[in-house]
């Protein structure tokens, strides 16, 4: 199989990557990556040097980059997205770039080229808030955040290409992920390294809000079975089922460090905050998936990675991360 995986330099993605290798002996993969800020090649340094690898910088936006690059493909998996909603809310118009027109280039040169498989990996943000129950594959789209808007836009736009056009296409939606080399922006590798540092973790609102948190490793693992044996047309499912409040998770983050509850500080709530996120993966576990990382040791895992390993992410906390952090907590912390 030759595998073009867009974002692959990314947090999910670069884990993908290293996953698909470690596995498959039959795979070569195509990394097409434009290294915004979230992107480091850092996050595949170790198999940088494998012959089956190969990396190309560029644009899913660009027609003419996604056309030479998927030449010859035989399957597609795109990460490649903008996926902070805080950095939706100060500055929706990447996201719309990158997750609705950079899917419709990635989809017109699939079915240009007639590449038999494309896998969009999207978020179970698109569904909305629910305060009971989880959602199905099947449920209405009900998007809070510009972020979460354009992804559930690339997605109708994923699944009209295959009622149209009989595109082989295949959906993931995840719950929040977690583990290592995330850019520390999100929940938990923001508050892991804050506290190493005896900084204070800014928790938003009242810190109730409930997320499923899903290890990075797990997610990988359904991605590539959604891959080789998904239905096309179909949209998959995967969580953790770890449904933990925010305030619960960052003082599980301060005991695993040795550190006091008085790093929290309360902040402003981010606005359409959603609250509580849960999804059914019956459709998955069907396929033969299940997750096999415990939140507690997963947690544990992702805190001693970030303690080990300072090298990685003190680099990035500084210069555009530095000034994207004063801008969104305004002095807050």
């Amino acid at each position: 199989m030759r595998l073009v995986v867009t974002g692959g330099a990314g947090f999910i993605g670069s884990n993908f990557v290293r996953h698909v290798l470690a596995r498959h002996d039959d795979v070569e993969i195509v990394n097409l990556d434009k290294l915004t800020y979230a992107g480091n090649l850092e996050n595949l340094r170790d198999i940088e040097h494998d012959p089956r690898y190969a990396f190309v910088h560029g644009d899913i936006c660009d027609a003419a980059v996604v056309g030479e690059t998927l030449r010859g493909a035989d399957a597609v998996v795109n990460f490649a997205a903008e996926t902070h909603v805080d950095r939706s809310i100060s500055g929706p118009q990447d996201f719309i770039s990158t997750d609705v027109l950079g899917t419709h280039t990635l989809l017109e040169a699939v079915r240009r080229l007639e590449i038999p498989r494309y896998l969009q990996i999207s978020t179970d943000e698109v569904y909305g808030s629910i305060e009971t129950g989880a959602f199905t594959e099947e449920s209405d789209l009900d998007p809070s955040s510009p972020y979460s808007a354009s992804k559930a836009g690339a997605d109708l736009l994923v699944l009209a290409y295959h009622r149209t056009f009989d595109t082989p296409v295949l959906i993931t939606r995840s719950s929040n992920n977690y583990g290592a080399r995330q850019y520390p922006e999100k929940i938990v590798p923001l508050f892991i390294t804050n506290a190493i540092d005896d900084l204070q973790l800014p928790v938003y609102g009242d810190g109730l809000n409930v997320r499923d948190w899903l290890y990075v490793d797990d997610n990988c693992a359904g991605i590539d079975l959604v891959l080789r044996r998904g239905v096309p047309g179909q949209v998959y499912n995967i969580g953790g089922g770890n449904e933990v409040q925010n305030l619960a998770i960052t003082h599980q983050i301060l005991e695993l460090l040795g550190k006091g509850a008085e790093l929290i500080r309360f902040v402003t709530d981010r606005p359409g905050h959603d609250r509580r996120y849960a999804i059914d993966c019956s459709k998955l576990k069907a396929l033969g998936w299940r997750p096999e990382v415990p939140f507690e040791a997963g947690l544990a895992r992702t805190v001693e990675w970030y303690t080990d390993n300072p090298d990685w992410w003190r680099p990035i906390k500084s210069g555009e991360w530095r000034e994207y952090y004063a801008k969104q907590y305004g002095g807050q912390v």
